[in-house]
């Protein structure tokens, strides 16, 4: 399996993940010309996405759906709920309601229900001959009964979304600091690191940040709030990537 993030921040995220015979798109939340652009510059062809999966309807995770969709009627996988949010802004004609754990091809996906002010959320599990991908974003918490499925996975692919310190001192209106605090808000770097301290193990490659924030955070407070989190646990871990914005990462191969 492969994956790289295309764009990942508080104005877009998708991310590009594929097995040695499909290829998938989590979220377009970004322009599809931006996406299309990544793509290209992997040696991807967009026109062989097979499936957009979908977290939410946040404007961050969709914007750039409709244009993509209606140039390569890409086949969007989303529950009944985000369905009908979608369906007020565009019309959907190629889709699967999902509300339990699927595959496309070879590649198995697992749901794992997050918590987000929104109709519906999803985090995902991803495998495929034996290697695996965790995606999570958007979440308040991520809930004790799906701990044990995210135990000892490939590559992490987790939201690191603010300094609790920085947003508190921050200029966003109280109510606002309130949201993205609560249980179907974000998860702060401090929340992250503890999840991702307790999930990762032996078979675990890398570790990509995502979802930073541009107000409320910085990539070296993300990055450093890990490492001594796993340094408390005394875990020497150390390939941690930051997301971007208005950049990509690397391809990420296991």
């Amino acid at each position: 399996m492969i994956t790289c993030v295309l764009s990942s921040g508080s104005k877009g995220n998708s991310t590009y993940i594929a097995s040695s015979s499909t290829n998938i798109l989590i979220d377009l939340g970004t322009s599809s010309l931006f996406v299309e652009k990544n793509l290209k510059e992997i040696n991807v062809d967009p026109k062989n996405i097979e499936a957009i999966i979908l977290t939410h309807t946040h404007v961050d995770h969709i914007s750039g759906i409709k244009v993509f969709i209606k140039k390569y009627n890409t086949k969007l996988y989303l529950t009944k709920k985000m369905f009908d949010d979608l369906s007020k802004l565009f019309d959907i004609f190629n889709y699967v309601l999902i509300e339990d754990d699927f595959n496309i091809k070879d590649i198995d996906v697992k749901v794992i229900k997050t918590s987000h002010d929104t109709s519906d959320s999803n985090g995902y599990i991803f495998e495929s001959n034996g290697k695996s991908i965790v995606y999570i974003t958007d979440t308040g918490y991520i809930n004790n009964k799906n701990h044990h499925k995210l135990l000892n996975k490939n590559i992490y692919i987790m939201e690191s979304n603010h300094d609790v310190k920085m947003l508190m001192n921050g200029n966003y209106p109280h109510h606002l600091k309130q949201r993205i605090l609560g249980d179907k808000g974000h998860l702060s770097n401090k929340d992250s690191s503890y999840y991702l301290s307790k999930f990762i193990g032996k078979d675990t490659k890398n570790i990509i940040l995502i979802h930073i924030s541009q107000d409320n955070n910085n990539p070296s407070l993300a990055l450093q709030c890990l490492k001594d989190k796993l340094n408390e646990e005394n875990n020497d871990f150390s390939d941690i990537t930051i997301s971007h914005q208005n950049e990509r990462t690397v391809v990420f191969k296991i």
